[in-house]
């Protein structure tokens, strides 16, 4: 049966979409070329197994057949754009996305990325893919525009209707074709110029967020180093009215926003010659904080007559947010592989995660939390979820790392 709506990639920017359009009453389909993602069997996704039979129950459907998505009305490429190993934006599963699209493609569908990518990759990148395998032409014969996501996993407050959506498209018409489906699904659409102004807002957005917990991620090393309380100085800074928005420090940043560097436009091999010295500089500040929670973590053993080495360590917390099960980028995989070099045997403990790996060996799970905080010489709250209750917790655990500042002042070391 055709569908109003094709969601393409079914991850962290998908499944969410499919979820609010399913919800506003849009007929939706859901692509993906794994069987494995598309019969929705992951555990860790951006949905919970509740939210995922509600969808499913609304209609939802999804399918690894390609010709299926020459029957609807838009299409939109959720397809993931991770970090390769020189960092660099891989959009090789946009590409594929595309090639599979534009087979089927139909005049008169709307087409939008949501993807993160570099500035000029829905001009540069994928119109010639859409045209060159469908012999048509955007702008003419199918609309196409860039609408990058912007969902925040575990967000309380924010979710898809109340987020404005920022759209650019490649004329006028395609900016009005996306902005029509859009309004279907949130209160507020934002035109920006063009798909390169949309592509460099998500850009901005995502870098913002780094350079600042970068900021703050120095910050606690220096107010570490002069012996003053950070957490207060937060607590003080954040009451000015203006000028000042919060941030938060911790054991490094992760989550699927990567920070972005246009001087690398890997999918054309050229550069602009401008790359964002602040953006590498919060990189090197953040990828360096893991080895910084492992060196405050050898420090305060040795200060209780402990070493490292034989240490029993909890890590509490693996998840790179609080409240969901998204693995992804969190800092507690490197921080869990350098406590096992020194020697130290480790469990953890996550109500959201059943089983763990690092460097593909399981990290035993502890099934009594409070019994193996007060066994192990040193806990560590790498993430804060709501389920803990950290003041219980600080009074059970022989020795507690705070990482994230949200144990009550004086009950336990804060980084």
């Amino acid at each position: 049966m055709p569908a109003d709506l094709a969601v393409i990639g079914l991850g962290h920017l998908g499944l969410p979409l499919a979820q609010a359009a399913t919800t506003a009453g849009i007929s939706t389909l859901g692509y993906d070329p794994d069987p494995h993602t598309a019969a929705l069997s992951g555990a860790d996704g951006p949905l919970s197994a509740t939210e995922l039979r509600r969808l499913l129950s609304a209609g939802f459907r999804t399918t690894t057949d390609p010709t299926t998505l020459g029957r609807v009305r838009t299409a939109v490429i959720c397809a993931p754009t991770p970090l390769g190993e020189d960092h660099t934006l891989d959009l090789g599963c946009i590409a594929d996305a595309a090639r599979t699209l534009a087979a089927q493609l139909r005049p008169h569908t709307t087409v939008i990325l949501e993807s993160t990518a570099y500035p000029g990759t829905t001009e540069e990148f994928l119109r010639p893919l859409l045209e060159e395998g469908s012999g048509l032409t955007a702008g003419r014969d199918f609309h196409l525009a860039c609408s990058p996501g912007r969902h925040d996993p575990g967000n309380r407050t924010h979710g898809y209707a109340n987020t404005p959506k920022v759209i650019g498209g490649l004329t006028p018409a395609c900016t009005e074709a996306a902005a029509a489906f859009y309004s279907r699904l949130t209160d507020k659409v934002v035109r920006a110029r063009g798909p390169r102004e949309a592509e460099t807002a998500k850009l901005l957005e995502t870098n913002y967020r780094h350079i600042n917990i970068a900021l703050m991620n120095e910050m606690a090393v220096f107010c570490h180093d002069i012996g003053v309380d950070l957490w207060d100085v937060i607590r003080c800074a954040e009451t000015k009215p203006f000028g000042f928005q919060s941030f938060r420090p911790g054991p490094g940043v992760g989550g699927h926003a990567a920070p972005i560097d246009p001087n690398y436009l890997a999918y054309n091999g050229r550069s602009p010659g401008h790359p964002l010295r602040m953006v590498e500089l919060a990189q090197e500040v953040n990828g360096r904080m893991p080895r910084y929670v492992i060196q405050r973590c050898a420090t305060l053993l040795n200060h209780h007559g402990k070493s490292a080495r034989g240490a029993r360590v909890l890590l509490l917390g693996v998840t790179y947010k609080p409240d969901i099960a998204d693995q992804t980028g969190s800092p507690a995989r490197e921080i869990a592989s350098r406590l096992r070099e020194l020697g130290a045997h480790l469990t953890y403990h996550d109500p959201y995660v059943p089983q763990w790996n690092v460097l593909d060996r399981p990290v035993p799970r502890a099934d009594s939390l409070y019994e193996a905080a007060a066994a192990a010489d040193l806990t560590i709250l790498l993430q804060a979820h709501r389920t803990y209750d950290l003041q219980g917790l600080s009074v059970k655990a022989q020795l507690l790392l705070d990482t994230r500042g949200a144990t009550p002042a004086g009950a336990a070391h804060r980084l």
